[in-house]
């Protein structure tokens, strides 16, 4: 509506409508600030991660940094430092993505490499690594408070089923993983 056009209207109506650009200027504003204050919120706690691991079926995942693992969940972490982690993924290794197969509170046995969470079986351990190395086994007992014992099916998974790797602790853990592809 023209400047013209807002003389024909009663004065009420015409003053509302000279208004308006303004006010759907500041609203689009305001509306585009929250948005991108919201995408910056999102972007935080929220990523897409690509996994380049054959341990796990699929090959991108979406992290949520705010969730609480629970059994079952694909949690992401960082490893522990280790020269077996170093010599098999390099000075600085990507997170890792592994189910939980462990709680806090429940009780991780070992007999002949196969492990066991609460009697359950959940995974064995090779004696080797892929480079021939020998690979202690990991921790057995009961799992400490914000502490898991993870895993993978993969035969080759390197995980708390090894010393290296260990329980993975609330502090190493970047947040809990759902498969996309």
């Amino acid at each position: 509506m023209t400047h013209a056009d807002t003389r024909r209207l009663p004065s009420w109506i015409g003053r509302q409508f000279a208004r308006v650009p303004r006010l759907a200027l500041f609203a689009g504003v305001g509306a585009g600030a929250l948005a991108l204050a919201a995408t910056s919120r999102f972007a935080e706690t929220h990523a897409l991660m690509i996994n380049a691991s054959p341990s796990l079926p699929f090959w991108a995942i979406w992290l949520d940094r705010t969730d609480t693992p629970a059994r079952g969940d694909l949690i992401v972490f960082m490893p522990p430092r280790s020269d077996l982690v170093t010599r098999h993924f390099g000075a600085k290794p990507q997170p890792f993505g592994k189910r939980v197969l462990g709680m806090a509170g429940d009780r991780v046995t070992e007999k002949d490499r196969a492990f066991f969470v609460n009697g359950v079986a959940v995974a064995r351990a090779k004696a080797a690594s892929r480079l021939g190395e020998p690979l202690p086994l990991g921790p057995t007992g009961t799992i400490p408070k914000d502490c898991y014992f993870v895993g993978s099916e993969h035969k080759d998974g390197f995980d708390s089923r090894y010393a290296a790797i260990g329980w993975i602790c609330r502090p190493q853990v970047i947040g809990v993983g759902r498969p996309v592809l």
